[in-house]
């Protein structure tokens, strides 16, 4: 039996399980998909305190190494329920057959992209829809892409893809920018960058592959089409709690927690992107993970198991 079980390797579960570990905890993580979780999709970290430069692949995965070096166990399978035992003990059970049970659970699901919701979107993904710049990007060498959003994603994405594509329209609903003021300075300095605001993407052109998208104005209801080989979406998150929600309290789908992570189930701690709160960046993630795991290792200690 395991002392602690983090559900999600990003950056808030592999925090969770370094501290758990050096706490002395018996540690296993459940990732569903890759370790890192969405930060291993960003080519460049300047905002992290004490790392000047980092891609998020370099960040990820020196995390993993600190976590499973000190002992944590990295198990892959998305976890689909967590049941409470007649001794407060958990049993967590997985997609793939997983069956482990656990002394206290830390969610740390993070989230996922949020989809726009229009006709036509699941089929062309992966045929000129994407929502991974830095994954997708290459194949737009010399091309017409857009990109939907206007957070730091967004921008990001935009600022990326504008080194390498012919042309980049970014498209936001606003005529404001929610990202930070450097990232968008930078961005307007690229030549080949254009704006559309306040739009939003209303439809997709296609002929199997996309070819356009239809954008409609937020003020006066006007469209136009633009012609673009590539749309990269980045308007906002949903977090991965589906699976919890008889079981522990959320909020607009997030999990209800507040700076001390702790849920409205005792032995149950949440961390990260998963979490209502209002800040969501690296940094925070990281400081979800050691309050998360340092609360679990406590609840473990008291606890009569």
């Amino acid at each position: 039996m395991a002392d602690i079980a983090i559900i999600g390797a990003g950056t808030a579960g592999l925090t969770a399980a370094i501290y758990a570990r050096r706490a002395g905890m018996e540690t296993v993580v459940f990732e569903a998909e890759a370790y890192g979780g969405q930060i291993i999709n960003t080519p460049e970290i300047e905002n992290y305190p004490g790392l000047m430069n980092i891609s998020g692949y370099e960040f990820a995965t020196k995390l993993y190494e600190q976590a499973t070096a000190l002992g944590a166990t990295l198990e892959f399978d998305k976890i689909v329920s967590i049941e409470r035992n007649e001794d407060n003990t958990f049993t967590l059970k997985g997609g793939y057959g997983t069956s482990a049970t656990c002394k206290a659970v830390i969610i740390a699901t993070g989230a996922k992209n949020r989809p726009m919701g229009i006709a036509d979107e699941e089929k062309l993904t992966g045929r000129g829809v994407s929502y991974c710049a830095t994954c997708d990007g290459a194949f737009y060498k010399g091309k017409t892409v857009a990109v939907f959003g206007g957070g730091n994603t967004a921008v990001e994405d935009a600022i990326y893809l504008a080194d390498i594509c012919a042309k980049v329209y970014i498209i936001h609903r606003r005529d404001e920018f929610r990202a930070e003021k450097h990232l968008v300075d930078t961005l307007f300095s690229k030549e080949n960058v254009e704006r559309l605001t306040p739009y939003v993407v209303s439809a997709l052109k296609s002929d199997r592959r996309l070819t356009g998208i239809e954008v409609t104005n937020k003020v006066d209801g006007t469209t136009k089409e633009i012609e673009v080989d590539g749309l990269f979406v980045a308007i906002g998150q949903i977090p991965r709690n589906e699976e919890f929600k008889d079981l522990i309290a959320l909020e607009d789908g997030y999990v209800a927690a507040g700076e001390d992570c702790l849920t409205d189930q005792k032995g149950i701690f949440t961390a990260g992107d998963c979490r209502s709160k209002k800040v969501r960046q690296l940094t925070t993630a990281a400081a979800d993970g050691a309050t998360a795991a340092l609360a679990a290792c406590e609840y473990v200690r008291l606890s009569p198991v």
